[in-house]
Parts: structure tokens; C-alpha cells; sequence
């Protein structure tokens, strides 16, 4: 029985280091070449991970896609882990603290452009695909969410007069947080239409941020 028990969980564990490593290596793929360039015989290749086993783990490429921006967005939120809990931010008022929050999507264009390229692509992916809402559950619950650290940013500016009360605060946050994070996406694709200006790009991201830390503001 200690045999059998001790034979399982090695199979078990060995699985979740193959799945991990397969997922890590698809993620850097992806980064460097994007989804459609990168098929999953190239993930084996790369992963030492055989591609048998790959279709055995993820059945689909499409899958195997979702787990790696899964696991790319964790990591994303691991870099802002604790930042927003220290000292020094949380003795700032509160419109200061939903300024440096909303800035944030600013550290993400200017420091991960590689990545804001390739959640447009995934957004593309997700359609053609017809990937089921269902099976985006665990992705949607692992992006990036100011949420409730803006909440508490926003309750301290009420207490401390630096922030006005609106009607439906979530509302705010959900507008600015999609609005600036489709900007981003769109920034890091280049100049599509004659209009377009890539070096405008920082400028009307802090013009939108500005915009809602004003908004917020009690002056």
C-alpha cells in the first residue's frame, strides 16, 4: 500500500513538473514570436516535454495558449506584490495613493511592451478560436487587479478630504482600467492610420490617468 501511495504521488509530481515547464517555455515563446508563429511541436521541442504528452496534458493548443497567459499575467502581479503595502505608500493621501495606483498601467506599456503586444493578440486569439468563457475562468481571475487596493485608497481619501464620493466608484475603476489598458494594447502595435503617433503614446496615457485622478479629486 506505502509503495503504491509513494508511486502515485511521484507520477503526480513529475506530471506537474513536465506541465509547469511546458507552460513556462510556451510563455517565452509566445513572448518572443506570438501565438500563431509557435506551434505546439515547438513548445516539445523546447520544453523537452513530448508533444504526445503536451496533447495528453492540455489536449488543445488553444489550451496550452490560456495556461501561458495565465501564468504570465501570476507573474506580472507577483512584480507588483507588496508594493503597495509599504510604509511609505500607505502614509501618502489618498488621491496620491489612486495616482500612483492608476500609473501603474503606465509601468506596464513602458516595461512590458513585449507583453502588452501579446494580450491584443490573445484578445484576437480568443475569438477566432471560440474559446469558451468557461474555459477563461482561471485566466480572467489571475489579471492584474487594482481593485481592491484602489478601494481602500479611495475610502482613506474620503476620510482625509483629498477625495470627492461618486455614485459607483467600481464603475469608475472598471471604465479607466479597460480604457487604459486597451491603450496600451494599441500603442504597442505601432502606427496603424496616417493620425497615429507613437510618440504621443506616454502623453495620452497620462493625459486618461490624469483625467480620472481629477475626476476623484475633492479641489
Amino acid at each position: 500500500m506505502v509503495n503504491e501511495i509513494c508511486s502515485d504521488f511521484s507520477r503526480k509530481n513529475l506530471k506537474v513538473q513536465r506541465t509547469d515547464r511546458a507552460v513556462l517555455t510556451a510563455a517565452q515563446l509566445f513572448l518572443k514570436q506570438g501565438i500563431e508563429e509557435i506551434k505546439m511541436t515547438d513548445i516539445a521541442d523546447a520544453s523537452g516535454v513530448g508533444v504526445a504528452t503536451l496533447y495528453r496534458y492540455f489536449g488543445t493548443k488553444p489550451r496550452m495558449v490560456t495556461e501561458a497567459m495565465t501564468y504570465l499575467w501570476d507573474e506580472v502581479n507577483e512584480l507588483f506584490a507588496g508594493v503597495f503595502d509599504t510604509k511609505e505608500f500607505m502614509q501618502q493621501p489618498g488621491i496620491k495613493q489612486i495616482n500612483d495606483l492608476m500609473r501603474m498601467y503606465l509601468v506596464l506599456y513602458e516595461a512590458h511592451s513585449d507583453f502588452m503586444r501579446l494580450l491584443g493578440e490573445f484578445d484576437t486569439y480568443i475569438v477566432r478560436e471560440q474559446i469558451a468563457k468557461e474555459d477563461l475562468q482561471k485566466y480572467e481571475s489571475s489579471i492584474i487587479n487594482f481593485y481592491p487596493v484602489l478601494v481602500r485608497a479611495y475610502e482613506k481619501g474620503l476620510k482625509d478630504g483629498t477625495v470627492r464620493r461618486v455614485d459607483n466608484f467600481k464603475m469608475h475603476y472598471l471604465t479607466y482600467a479597460h480604457a487604459l489598458l486597451e491603450m496600451c494594447k494599441k500603442f504597442v502595435k505601432g502606427e496603424l492610420l496616417p493620425s497615429d503617433r507613437s510618440d504621443y503614446a506616454v502623453a495620452e496615457l497620462e493625459l486618461l490617468i490624469n483625467t480620472g485622478v481629477n475626476y476623484l479629486s475633492a479641489r
